[in-house]
């Protein structure tokens, strides 16, 4: 399966709005979507499907530094 079936987009085609990708910025058309596509993965908007790594868990960590409490 070549990476542009698996992303979702037609061969040759920028994932992101869907023109001809050139080569300076393949997969991308331009500049312009490779930024966009960055940015989406900085925020977050993206990810990667898997297990937890180990250790970690849905709760914050406990800092194990607590204040005794006034009298």
């Amino acid at each position: 399966m070549t990476e542009a079936k698996r992303a979702g987009a037609a061969p040759g085609r920028c994932p992101i709005c869907s023109r001809p990708s050139q080569d300076d910025y393949r997969p991308f058309c331009s500049r312009r979507c490779a930024d966009v596509d960055l940015s989406r993965w900085l925020r977050g908007s993206y990810a990667v499907a898997g297990e937890p790594a180990h250790g970690e868990r849905d709760e914050a960590p406990a800092t194990g530094t607590s204040r005794p409490e006034e009298s």
